[in-house]
């Protein structure tokens, strides 16, 4: 039956994700050979010490610097990685030749006008750092117009939206870069990113709806696989098993979709036969709204994402 369903999906034994983690050792080697910027992480939660783990494989730790609010998780997250800690976000926006702004959308304003000076002063002098934005729903030119924008131009601002499977350098990173980035910029945040997961240049008008669909996204399956398992518990299995047998079916069916390059529904079909008990659990789930729920999740998220990028009422 093996044999058979690698036929079908035309797959050679064994896992080609081993070949795949070879290759990418191998570039994380070459980048840290040939990057001498310097990396600076204002805000030390979960996400940017994510990225920033990521980032000291390719720049190593010396090169990174944290800022925080709360100076007792930026000095833990760079003793970590033998990262630098800097005082202020004043000083961080000083020494870093990318910025990354680790914070909640709803701080994003307030930080930003906290280091506008010394951006400011930067671009003045021609050598302005490359800010990288992960807060939902602020656009580019939101940024830029409060990041110390002037006469002297713009500062070269990206907008990245990752997820949380980064923590463990699976994540889905897309990136939108401003014309203010040099291609060798674009190229050297691609590699920074690429270390915590796979990087997708998206343009930006599409950044609302990939933080609905794969930035919430993991949350939505983090309840499904709970579901599944409180499924296999219902039906008997210990909830261990349950748990572990829940996620390694939607690890294994991720796996197919992308490996196979075929489409879901016919994965679906290849495990559903006719009066089976495939078919009557799909039955269960379109009783129950399964698809139209799901996207109304993703919707939800979508807009919420909008919102948060939107003029603070008056």
């Amino acid at each position: 039956m093996v044999r058979s369903l690698q036929s079908k999906l035309q797959l050679k034994p064994g896992y080609r994700g081993i070949h795949a983690g070879m290759v990418a050792a191998a570039r994380r080697i070459r980048y840290h050979q040939a990057m001498d910027s310097t990396i600076a992480c204002i805000g030390s939660g979960n996400m940017g010490t994510a990225l920033m783990k990521g980032a000291a494989e390719i720049a190593g730790g010396g090169r990174i610097g944290f800022c925080d609010t709360d100076r007792a998780k930026a000095a833990a997250a760079a003793k970590e990685l033998g990262a630098a800690i800097y005082a202020s976000a004043a000083e961080a926006a000083a020494k870093g030749d990318y910025v990354f702004l680790a914070v909640k959308p709803q701080a994003l304003g307030s930080l930003l006008g906290e280091i506008a000076p010394v951006l400011g002063e930067r671009l003045a002098a021609g050598k302005p750092p490359v800010l990288v934005s992960m807060a939902a729903g602020w656009p580019i030119g939101k940024i830029q117009a409060l990041a110390g924008s002037g006469p002297a131009g713009r500062i070269p601002t990206a907008r990245i939206m990752p997820n949380t499977p980064a923590l463990i350098r699976r994540g889905m990173i897309a990136l939108a870069v401003s014309p203010e980035l040099e291609a060798a910029q674009t190229g050297e945040l691609e590699k920074i990113l690429g270390a915590a997961g796979l990087v997708d240049r998206v343009d930006e008008a599409y950044l609302d709806a990939v933080t609905g669909l794969s930035g919430s996204g993991p949350a939505f399956v983090y309840l499904f696989i709970e579901a599944l398992a409180d499924g296999g518990v219902r039906a008997g299995l210990p909830r261990d098993k349950s748990l572990r047998y829940a996620a390694r079916t939607v690890l294994g069916a991720a796996a197919m979709v992308e490996e196979t390059g075929k489409h879901p529904g016919e994965l679906k079909d290849m495990v559903t036969s006719p009066g089976g008990t495939t078919i009557a659990g799909i039955a269960a789930l379109e009783r129950g709204a399964f698809r139209g729920t799901v996207m109304n999740a993703v919707e939800a998220a979508w807009k919420r994402s909008i919102e948060l990028g939107a003029p603070a009422p008056r």
